[in-house]
């Protein structure tokens, strides 16, 4: 475990609970642009949401960005296990943006998902029109790889996609590191 940052109290990252789902509502309906995270528009669907995430038996490995007792984001890595690979992925709502939190909370997991987490490649890959998005793979010590051209449809207009790979052997990024909390 790291030790607690004095400039940012009350934030770590850690497992991500079924009693989060309030907070993940929360979060789904801070900001429009969530809806590309998945239709969380009710308490029932924030249930199945975290639920499906949460599963022991299923290949996801979330973490909650947790400020003062509450989610207020998530990082998230979607094993390939018999490749030892995973999809990185993460959101944070509204009111947490533009502190630096996500691109510190995506390179505390990346580094431990790439160490303890026995994991060999990260991959993600981002709309190039969201930029901060791009900042935080950045942050987080992701390479850009290539440009997927075209690659989603979104309110009739086609967007391109950056796509990142961060691998074990690559040097980690500078960064302070949040607290891991295992509870």
């Amino acid at each position: 475990m790291t030790r607690a940052d004095p400039a940012v109290p009350h934030v770590c990252v850690r497992p991500l609970r079924q009693d989060d789902a309030a907070d993940v509502l929360a979060a789904f309906r801070s900001a429009p642009d969530m809806a590309r995270q998945g239709a969380v528009t009710t308490p029932a669907e924030a249930d199945a949401y975290v639920a499906r995430l949460v599963d022991p038996d299923g290949p996801h490995r979330p973490r909650a960005l947790e400020e003062r007792g509450q989610c207020v984001g998530l990082v998230a890595v979607s094993v390939d296990a018999a490749h030892r690979t995973g999809w990185f992925w993460y959101w944070t709502t509204a009111a947490a943006r533009g502190r630096g939190l996500t691109q510190r909370a995506a390179a505390t997991v990346a580094d431990h998902e790439l160490t303890a987490g026995g994991l060999h490649r990260l991959e993600l890959g981002h709309r190039t029109n969201n930029p901060a998005s791009g900042a935080v793979a950045r942050a987080a010590g992701f390479v850009r790889e290539g440009l997927e051209r075209e690659k989603f449809l979104i309110d009739g207009v086609r967007v391109d996609v950056a796509t990142y790979g961060r691998l074990r052997t690559d040097p980690p990024p500078s960064y302070r590191p949040l607290p891991i909390i295992e509870r």
